[in-house]
């Protein structure tokens, strides 16, 4: 296993390229990216407070001036004290309550709703087609289990902003943490086209509410709505962050990277291990590396230590295995049959590139 001199990538991977030093692809790309979209200085503050300005000139006469996907992890969170606290915008939260919530995501939505005031709009999805979509993805043996959450995450936000014209969208996705892009650890989870074709093809019952967000409203959408990623224009801390809504909040960490959802903690920190050989760790610590937040050491001291605490594991899979209908037996079935790509089904995936390149084109020659 040959690792990179810079990061925690490996050979594991196998698009990973390295270079006669020994650095990888991954810390390259990540160099560009934070150059041309991230700016945690007086720059970032400049931007920041421009669009900030913009954000609430477009408000007026509207009852938001933004809406803010509210999951209950630490950057949507955190994200949220400062949009109505720091920064005055008149904030509308978004909850999807797909049936995997943690008890811990639940109380830190409440308890930020309830300090800070916020107006909170939840959408709840019908179970029995959520449960029969989740296991139409496990039969279908793809890598991204996790798409029938993402995806109806996404289209409400989308429907919701756009159902209330407000015209941005502020996400909590931050290049700090999350700077890397590995195709082969999942798939596009917004593709209804993939997501419509599994379901047809493993699924039971007919999905009648679970309401998904087709090619031509994504590309709808992205006219129409901006998103905006304002932790990229601050000097965002992760750890300073968690200790500050502890304090000011009572907000309450999960201990592991998207533990708010019980099913994506079990999902990244064991399925894919297990069945695909991924740990998922190592992009966000090599994101963390580039962004200067922790030394290549500090990364390689977190891979070693478990990505699961033994009981805690228990405790999912019996949750896991009691909420889809399933015994022991029928989720290891799943978890050690043939490996098949994202690339074995259907997707919108050619169509998507051809309109990105169509819409560079186009901007080459304006520019031009």
């Amino acid at each position: 296993m040959k690792v990179c001199t810079r990061c925690v990538m490996d050979s594991g991977d196998p698009q990973i390229r390295f270079d006669e030093f020994g650095v990888c692809n991954y810390c390259k790309d990540i160099e560009i990216l934070l150059k041309a979209r991230w700016s945690p200085n007086d720059e970032g503050t400049k931007i920041l407070n421009d669009l900030l300005e913009k954000i609430k000139k477009d408000g007026r006469g509207k009852s938001y001036d933004c809406v803010i996907g509210l999951s209950g992890g630490i950057d949507s969170s955190y994200l949220t004290y400062l949009a109505t606290q720091k920064w005055g915008l008149r904030v509308l939260a978004v909850h999807v309550n797909a049936g995997w919530n943690s008890e811990i995501a639940e109380s830190n939505i409440e308890k930020l709703v309830n300090k800070y005031k916020i107006d909170l709009f939840t959408y709840v999805v019908d179970w029995e087609e959520m449960r029969d979509l989740q296991l139409s993805y496990f039969k279908s043996g793809i890598v991204n289990q996790d798409t029938p959450q993402d995806h109806i995450f996404f289209s409400q936000l989308f429907k919701i902003t756009a159902k209330e014209k407000i015209k941005y969208i502020m996400t909590g996705t931050n290049l700090a943490t999350e700077s890397i892009s590995i195709s082969g650890w999942g798939s596009d989870a917004m593709d209804s086209k993939q997501l419509h074709y599994i379901h047809d093809k493993f699924g039971s019952i007919q999905l009648k509410s679970y309401d998904t967000i087709s090619l031509f409203q994504r590309l709808y959408f992205t006219l129409k709505q901006t998103v905006v990623k304002p932790l990229n224009l601050i000097a965002y801390d992760k750890d300073e962050a968690v200790r500050f809504l502890v304090q000011e909040v009572q907000w309450k960490a999960y201990g592991i990277k998207h533990g708010e959802s019980v099913f994506t903690r079990f999902f990244q920190n064991y399925w894919l291990p297990e069945r695909y050989g991924i740990d998922k760790r190592k992009g966000h610590l090599t994101s963390m590396i580039m962004s200067g937040m922790i030394t290549r050491d500090d990364a390689i001291k977190e891979l070693e230590k478990p990505l699961y605490d033994p009981h805690q594991l228990k405790l999912d899979i019996e949750y896991v295995c009691n909420k889809l209908e399933i015994d022991k037996q029928e989720l290891e079935k799943y978890l050690t049959m043939e490996k098949v790509t994202d690339k074995s089904y259907p997707s919108n995936e050619k169509i998507l590139a051809f309109i990105m390149y169509m819409k560079n084109l186009m901007k080459f020659r304006h520019k031009s």
